[in-house]
């Protein structure tokens, strides 16, 4: 039987279509057959099929990809234009177009401002990085932000000549700012500070002092290492006196996605903007499906099990609306992994989680994301951050199917969604930093929060000072093509919003309930969480009390 079906997908990919197979893909198109039961008198038929669409893709070559294979399968499931009246969406295997991405799996796509587009270097990065990665990260950072700048319609001068073509706004360089004292001039750069310490704007051609005393800056947060524009006076002793401040116009995902569509940031395998339409109906169809995210898990808090099993055991009453993942992020115990009994309440604690998933059976089939949070071992400060080690986890894993413990941050990935997970204190963090902010007494630092991290397209707008980064791991930190939906795990108070189409919330504290205090917040029985559904790209708050 597997000898036939080996000849059978070699006559026609390789005799017929002259492609070379290599043992990872001749297994996939092996397991597809086989799991579809596909009767042998069609596997001629099914092959042609899948053949010819691998060669319809923009990325195939004679020597077929794992990637490119996949992406070829999924577009067959969806139909073509012509019959997608004709398929039931609510019967595709939703599971097949569901992915985890850790940060240290995603291919190191760089930036080229030369050509103003992305390439995949030949090479792998590495975690102590060269010397040039330390410079050329941050240029690479600030010259994505200058394209989607000159792409915003009001930098963008009009295509024939008049009045109006004088109106446009134009960046200039720090580097034509010499002899040209008394005029006004918009910037664009990075906050940062000079030798001296005294706070200046960076760009790609130089550097130039900054006089703050009349700024007004705009909404959002501005803290050291933001990607600011800045409207100023260039004064006589080489300094600008700023008028006004504020972040960079952000670019909307389909917008991104319809430039970038060719390029696989998530190593997943690129989909195109026409391509990632025909996922809707699917995702619309499957309404049950949602993920569950849940923050500061301390399993070593004498409530939490007992509250897990009561949440648990509530989604398998339900069978149909269970969810599809459950997204546990760190802090895993209160006091963090260091003292004399910090790993020991690390290995009672996961191990106490898995006796606890084995009594309910029913809930195995669903995924178990685990992110670690900022006392977690063996973690620092810098990002993005590995692992728990197996030394704790090794028993879970070994025990329930779907348990992954991935990097912080990390990202999920449903059909043409994508869903970023990233478990750090920001908003304290950006608050220490600021430089300056809008002084307004009724302002949404919640709000101001999302817009900023979202307008710098990144993770952590702060210095290597304050957050530091892995060089050569960058990428992974970028938020750009705009995700879907972005979960900022904080120990700040829950909230959720809506910032330029993607979807922003803090579940809160699991143990503490109101995301408030410490533990004994908690001894009232309020547990939350949150529940996220891709059908509708939102989420909504969930919660539970212990009698």
């Amino acid at each position: 039987m597997v000898s036939s079906m080996r000849s059978a997908i070699v006559r026609v990919f390789s005799t017929k279509y002259s492609l070379t197979l290599p043992a990872s893909a001749l297994n996939y198109i092996e397991q597809v057959l086989t799991e579809n039961e596909i009767p042998e008198d069609e596997w001629n038929t099914g092959l042609e099929f899948w053949a010819k669409e691998y060669l319809k893709g923009e990325d195939s070559s004679s020597l077929v990809s794992l990637s490119a294979l996949r992406r070829a399968y999924e577009v067959l499931q969806l139909g073509t234009n012509e019959d997608a009246d004709d398929i039931d969406p609510s019967e595709i295997n939703v599971e097949a177009h569901f992915a985890v991405v850790d940060s240290f799996d995603m291919p190191p796509v760089r930036f080229d401002p030369v050509r103003g587009g992305f390439t995949t270097a030949r090479s792998g990065p590495s975690l102590a990085g060269q010397a040039s990665s330390r410079a050329s990260y941050l240029r690479e950072r600030w010259g994505i932000i200058k394209e989607i700048i000159l792409r915003n319609e009001n930098f963008t001068p009009p295509a024939l000549g008049g009045h109006d073509r004088t109106n446009y706004l134009k960046l200039t360089s720090t580097r034509n700012l010499l002899g040209r004292a008394g005029q006004l001039f918009l910037l664009f750069g990075m906050l940062a500070r000079d030798p001296e310490g005294r706070l200046c704007l960076e760009d790609g051609d130089g550097r130039v002092r900054l006089d703050m005393h009349d700024a007004v800056p705009g909404e959002g947060l501005f803290t050291e290492g933001c990607m600011v524009l800045i409207e100023g006076e260039y004064t006589i002793d080489e300094t600008v006196r700023v008028l006004a401040m504020g972040h960079p116009p952000s670019e909307k995902r389909e917008v991104s996605r319809g430039l970038h569509g060719h390029i696989d940031f998530l190593g997943t395998g690129a989909v195109s903007l026409k391509e990632e339409q025909k996922y809707l109906p699917t995702i619309l169809a499957n309404t049950q499906v949602s993920f569950v995210v849940l923050s500061d898990v301390w399993l070593d808090h004498p409530r939490t099990l007992p509250a897990l099993r009561r949440m648990f055991e509530g989604y398998t009453q339900a069978a149909e609306y269970k969810p599809m993942a459950f997204v546990l992020c760190g802090n895993f115990t209160q006091r963090g992994w260091e003292g004399e009994d910090g790993l020991k309440r690390y290995t009672n604690g996961f191990n106490a989680l898995t006796d606890l998933l084995l009594s309910l059976p029913t809930l195995l089939s669903s995924h178990f994301i685990f992110v670690p949070g900022p006392v977690d071992p063996w973690s620092s400060s810098t990002l993005p951050r590995p692992p728990l080690p197996a030394t704790f986890t090794s028993r879970l894993t070994q025990r329930i199917p779907k348990a992954r413990f991935v990097s912080d941050p990390c990202r999920l990935k449903y059909f043409g969604q994508e869903i970023v997970i990233c478990r750090q204190d920001l908003m304290g963090k950006m608050m220490r930093g600021l430089v300056g902010s809008k002084q307004d007494p009724g302002v949404d630092m919640k709000r101001y929060l999302v817009q900023t991290v979202l307008d710098q397209s990144h993770l952590s707008p702060l210095p290597q000072a304050t957050r530091p980064t892995l060089w050569e791991y960058d990428h992974a930190l970028r938020l750009y093509p705009m995700p879907t939906a972005l979960v900022l795990c904080d120990k700040y108070e829950r909230y959720e919003l809506t910032y330029e189409g993607c979807h922003v919330f803090n579940p809160g504290r699991f143990v503490s309930g109101g995301g408030g205090g410490g533990a004994s917040d908690s001894e009232g029985g309020e547990f939350e969480w949150a529940m996220y559904y891709p059908a509708t790209g939102r989420s909504e708050r969930s919660a539970l009390t212990l009698e």
